[in-house]
């Protein structure tokens, strides 16, 4: 561990959406390292989430577990209530909580189309929407988890890579919006990263995978460590006049 002066977020309090696994277990630790205080969210994963924090913890660091479906209103509301009365003040919200079925446009149905936008676009702006109330005079960063799909667009993800798109433009639009109260807003963009979800998917020895490996300059998918770092400057003033952007992170992919 490093000692509080040069850690990069000491003092702040950071909340990580959909933080029980992958991705956003990652982030939340990174953040935790750097001194953060951290609100580890989970929608129905209580023991992922309380390894995380357990981890952390262990490691001298911060953190809690608040359960909140970010796709709910109400639960937004309580997650934000929780991390206020936990912490008292919130610098760093991440929104990483998400969804993905891949389809066939002939199998695409509106529940199929609902239940991503619900949680990736709706679920990302009212947490948003939220979490603005409570940043403090000094303002604050948002990073959105996008992805990589957004641009890449493949085959039978017509609806999650509409999702990702939407999210890239609601990070424009909402750093535009925001900017006058020193909020940044900017989004994260990841290839194919080895996940628990990865696996589950059927995706992590599949030939998509090879295909991806194939495509990809640095020749590999990616792994949560690989995108945690860049979540971190982010959220530190090392990013102190960036906003509005969206950071690709899938090995030169394009």
């Amino acid at each position: 561990m490093k000692n509080d002066t040069t850690k990069k977020l000491t003092g702040k309090v950071a909340v990580v959406t959909g933080a029980s696994k992958g991705i956003g277990a990652g982030i939340a630790k990174h953040l935790a390292a750097e001194g953060a205080a951290v609100v580890v969210n989970y929608s129905s994963s209580k023991e992922g989430a309380d390894r995380v924090v357990k981890e952390i913890v262990k490691d001298g660091g911060k953190a809690v577990a608040v359960q909140a479906n970010v796709a709910k209103k109400a639960d937004i509301d309580r997650l934000f209530a929780e991390t206020k009365k936990a912490y008292g003040q919130l610098d760093i919200l991440v929104n990483n909580a998400g969804v993905y079925e891949f389809l066939p446009l002939e199998q695409v149905t509106e529940d199929h189309f609902h239940k991503q936008f619900n949680l990736n676009v709706l679920g990302l702006i009212l947490t948003t929407q939220e979490a603005v109330k409570y940043f403090g005079a000094a303002g604050g960063s948002i990073i959105n988890i996008s992805s990589a799909a957004s641009t890449m667009a493949p085959p039978s993800a017509s609806v999650y890579s509409a999702t990702k798109g939407a999210v890239d433009t609601v990070t424009k639009s909402l750093a535009k919006e925001l900017g006058a109260r020193k909020i940044r807003v900017n989004a994260i963009n990841p290839g194919m990263i080895e996940t628990e979800g990865v696996h589950a998917g059927g995706f992590a020895e599949s030939d998509f995978r090879k295909q991806i490996e194939a495509q990809t300059p640095l020749g590999r998918i990616g792994q949560t460590d690989d995108i945690a770092p860049t979540a971190v400057y982010l959220a530190s003033e090392d990013s102190k006049y960036m906003t509005g952007e969206t950071v690709v992170l899938a090995g030169g992919m394009r």
